[in-house]
């Protein structure tokens, strides 16, 4: 039986419309061509659900789903969204993906912006660093443009062959020595433009200085040695850091002692409580093991390392021992006022090697005249040590 004479010439056009969505096809309102070719095929039978629905249909106006509203959509777009729209019906069964439940969609986690990288905090810099000796033909350049700072909380060391400028360097940063330009940055301040008073109370709150000759008032006990920083500057001793650098140098049975009753150790021991008992920002070692044995210097290297571990003192030591550079966090080796190597975790080995290479290349410097020397006749004049 032809469904046409039933519902209509245009009934089964009508069933193509409805069910073509489900079969993956075109609309006769997507095919306009479609809806007027009476070749097409009506399908032999027509179940009682759907007869029911034409009937419906050819009695209410058309009422398309919004799907078939939007005809710009492309086709499967239409099929998901016509699918959602109608209810579940023995014709329309839900597809595979329609009965299972949507998943929402997962956003994918919101990468954190990378962190600038921030500045280390230095306990003392030096900023364009220039050192003169001397003017016109005789002036010898101790230190030139050196740029470099000290992490707070960090063993350095700083190495060189004599006359590279290395004690030169230490001078200028703490304060003993002027500069010809450049800044030396401490504790926020810029110790080229203070005065002598200025530098006094600096070096007296806020600097330790540990010397190769120990440099105790012999005249009094090693306890007073040690306190003198405090006596000087009228400040209060603090008893439980007193007690825990006496204890860790191990110092408590000599603290009635004079420096002529105590070791070369034991008195470079009483140097090192005297440079940290005032708990400076930065202490600066001029060759503390020079005087000293090797058991001596080991025990002392180990406390100055032991104060940056456990204390968090800054230590800046300088030292022509490459076993006593491997102590150090950090080992800066000088050349002719020039830093010619920065190593970070030094190993003597290592450093001795660096430290040789320099060494011949300022003898070969140092005995090799210019040409401009031979033309001119003109002596070459000696590095500051």
């Amino acid at each position: 039986m032809n469904p046409n004479s039933i519902y209509g010439n245009n009934a089964g056009n009508e069933f193509l419309n409805i069910i073509n969505p489900y079969l993956g096809g075109s609309t006769n309102q997507d095919n306009p061509a479609a809806a007027t070719n009476t070749d097409v095929p009506a399908p032999s039978f027509i179940p009682p659900q759907t007869q029911q629905r034409l009937q419906e249909t050819e009695a209410q106006p058309q009422q398309y789903p919004p799907a078939y509203q939007q005809p710009s959509q492309p086709v499967q777009q239409q099929q998901s969204q016509f699918q959602q729209a109608q209810p579940q019906s023995p014709l329309f069964p839900p597809t595979q993906a329609q009965a299972q439940p949507q998943q929402p969609m997962q956003q994918s986690p919101v990468q954190p912006q990378s962190q600038p990288q921030q500045r280390k905090e230095f306990a003392v810099e030096a900023i364009d660093l220039v050192k003169d000796y001397g003017t016109g033909e005789n002036v010898v350049h101790a230190l030139r443009n050196v740029n470099v700072g000290f992490e707070k909380g960090k063993f350095t060391a700083i190495m060189g062959p004599s006359g590279s400028g290395k004690s030169t360097m230490m001078h200028t940063l703490a304060g003993l020595d002027s500069v010809t330009s450049g800044k030396v940055i401490l504790g926020g301040q810029d110790i080229t433009k203070m005065n002598d008073n200025q530098l006094t109370m600096l070096r007296r709150n806020e600097i330790g200085f540990i010397f190769q000759s120990f440099n105790l008032l012999p005249m009094f006990t090693a306890e007073q040695n040690i306190l003198m920083p405090l006596t000087l500057a009228g400040g209060k001793v603090d008893k439980k850091w007193f007690n825990t650098l006496v204890e860790t140098l191990g110092l408590t049975q000599r603290l009635k002692h004079r420096p002529n009753e105590l070791s070369g150790g034991q008195q470079q021991r009483v140097a090192i409580a005297r440079a940290l008992i005032s708990k400076p920002q930065v202490v600066f070692a001029d060759e503390p093991t020079g005087n000293l044995d090797s058991v001596s210097s080991a025990e002392v290297l180990s406390f100055l390392k032991r104060s940056v571990r456990e204390f968090g003192q800054t230590v800046v030591m300088v030292t022509h021992d490459a076993v006593a550079a491997s102590y150090a966090d950090r080992a800066i080796v000088f050349a002719d006022g020039r830093i010619v190597a920065d190593e970070q975790h030094p190993t003597a080995e290592h450093m001795s090697d660096l430290l040789m290479e320099e060494s011949e290349r300022a003898a070969r410097q140092s005995t090799a005249p210019t040409m401009d020397q031979l033309m001119n006749g003109k002596p070459r004049h000696a590095q500051v040590v």
